[in-house]
């Protein structure tokens, strides 16, 4: 009887106690924003921000810049400035020196062949039978802190990733999301996923793909407004712009429906502004499909708006195209914050936006007005980097891999021929810091052992992983680039590529703005800060103190 008594006090007391530690939880967890989303525009330049300013309505990207927090002055500060570092960079904090995303590809050094960012062959497509959904984040050695939050809430704050691309919705989604959703295009139109995540779609994707919204983005794209006030951009009929298969010029319209078939089916919309649309239409399905900000414990929506990217690859940064691209994803952000105010309620969540890179001027319009720029043949500097190593050291087998501006040399020959690494090294630097186009050349050794604080130095040093990247580093003069001639590309080190846009706004983020230089690794940093949570384990940012509330 005395027993059961104790039984009775204890479980009444246990509860009394859960009930107070609940209470506490909510109260700290009221303090939070039920919600943060993290939008990653691929390819958007800063100036995209002031150079199209007249042409955005109030509802998208002036809204965060009237109601939120504008850095101004926002950079990366490592090199590659690619799709795949940018987003675990400005997720994690850090930079491909510690996170391991050394570029979208990689040659891998230990099995002598080329890997990708987010492929995975353990795991296996959700969604469609393809190899396109054999992704995960297992190449990312650090956390984000989207993983952070849910650490720090047990597992119940949710994370969900979405994007065109795989790699922009998963790396930012980090190694404990709930999903990771990405387009598949061809003949499908569909958003996908891996085992990594789920055996089986929920049942509000497979609503929205089996919805077919996909196929009504198979449709004319002509200018949102009259083409004429588009003197933001250059003339639409120029020789710097790519076009689609099946189409003449690269000139508005463009009609989807027609030119599919020559494009990759689906995969068309990609490089249209529709691209961008399908994401926040597939976004705002998520709110209420996965009951995002709807609890005590705050949720991450990391979106990845990637179109961007694929237009200006193909028709470049002073395009019409470009501006139209931007002009309508202004509208799609404004339908997105628009769901966001509805289903979570203004004033509950947080956004920031930035971007995963920038990118160059198409260098032959550059040329054309008289500033230095062009185009590095690729095959023609192997061929003189072989001629050198066979009449210097006597092989030819010598270089395994160039790639990403790295010279990845073959040690086990360096170690028969008994060769010193570090003479190698030095060799090749000697030797290509001649070529025309190169502008600065270092060892792998020298980026290891010296401490560079300022300049390209600098941002190589952070983007280089001692274990995944090249024995050499190489750096292109300004505006030179290794590719067609025609459209915009980015990686470098230089401004064009580095200063991206940097917004916050909503619940904690006061109103303002400011030109003190901040870096893309300050993001999750801050955003761990407003959160009361753990930074990720690899950042090396500092939470922007100025942007709070």
């Amino acid at each position: 009887m005395i027993k059961n008594v104790v039984y009775v006090l204890l479980a009444f007391n246990l509860t009394l106690f859960g009930n107070a530690q609940s209470k506490v939880a909510s109260k700290q967890n009221a303090n939070n924003p039920k919600l943060v989303v993290g939008i990653v525009v691929d390819q958007m330049r800063y100036d995209y921000l002031t150079r199209f300013y007249n042409k955005y309505g109030e509802g998208g990207f002036k809204r965060m810049m009237n109601e939120g927090f504008n850095c101004k002055n926002n950079h990366y500060n490592y090199v590659p400035t690619y799709t795949g570092p940018g987003h675990a960079s400005v997720y994690t904090g850090t930079t491909p020196k510690y996170h391991g995303i050394i570029g979208n590809d990689w040659y891998d050094k230990e099995i002598k062949k080329s890997v990708y960012c987010a492929g995975d062959d353990s795991v296996q497509a959700v969604g469609a039978v393809t190899e396109d959904g054999q992704m995960s984040p297992h190449r990312m050695k650090a956390t984000t802190f989207s993983d952070e939050n849910r650490l720090f809430t047990q597992m119940r704050g949710k994370t969900i990733g979405i994007s065109i691309k795989d790699r922009g919705a998963i790396l930012p989604a980090g190694h404990t999301a709930n999903a990771a959703y990405w387009f598949y295009g061809k003949d499908k139109g569909d958003f996908i996923t891996s085992t990594f995540y789920m055996t089986d779609l929920p049942n509000w994707v497979n609503e929205f793909n089996n919805s077919k919204v996909a196929e009504s983005y198979l449709k004319p794209w002509n200018t949102l407004y009259d083409i004429s006030t588009y003197i933001e951009s250059g003339s639409d009929l120029n020789d710097f712009e790519g076009t689609f298969k099946g189409k003449e010029t690269a000139t508005f319209p463009y009609d989807l429906a027609a030119l599919k078939d020559e494009n990759g089916g689906f995969d068309i919309i990609k490089s249209t502004a529709y691209g961008n649309s399908i994401v926040a239409d597939f976004g705002i399905a998520a709110l209420s499909g996965e009951q995002l900000g709807q609890d005590a414990d705050t949720d991450v929506l990391a979106v990845s708006f990637s179109s961007t990217d694929y237009v200006g690859h193909k028709f470049g940064v002073n395009s019409k195209e470009i501006e139209d691209t931007y002009i309508r994803l202004d509208k799609d952000l404004e339908r997105l914050f628009n769901a966001l105010d509805t289903k979570v309620g203004k004033g509950a969540y947080t956004v920031f936006l930035t971007a995963d890179h920038a990118a160059v001027d198409v260098p032959s319009y550059l040329k054309s007005v008289k500033i230095p720029a062009g185009y590095v043949d690729t095959n023609a500097f192997k061929d003189k980097l072989g001629a050198f190593m066979l009449a210097k050291f006597g092989a030819t087998d010598l270089i395994e891999n160039i790639s990403n501006n790295q010279i990845f040399l073959n040690r086990v020959q360096i170690n028969k021929l008994d060769l010193d690494l570090d003479d190698v090294q030095e060799a090749i630097v000697n030797e290509i810091i001649s070529y025309e186009y190169i502008d600065k050349a270092y060892t792998a050794t020298a980026i290891n052992s010296t401490s560079f604080t300022t300049g390209i130095e600098a941002l190589l040093q952070k983007g280089h992983n001692q274990k995944r990247s090249g024995d050499v580093l190489f750096v292109y003069d300004a505006a030179y680039i290794s590719y067609s001639k025609t459209g915009s590309t980015h990686g470098s080190g230089f401004d064009y590529d580095t200063h991206v846009p940097l917004l916050f706004f909503g619940k904690g983020i006061k109103h303002g703005a400011t030109f003190q230089k901040t870096e893309i690794t300050d993001v999750a940093p801050t955003m761990s800060a407003l959160l009361g949570i753990s930074f990720p384990n690899g950042a090396i940012g500092q939470p922007l103190e100025f942007v709070y509330r």
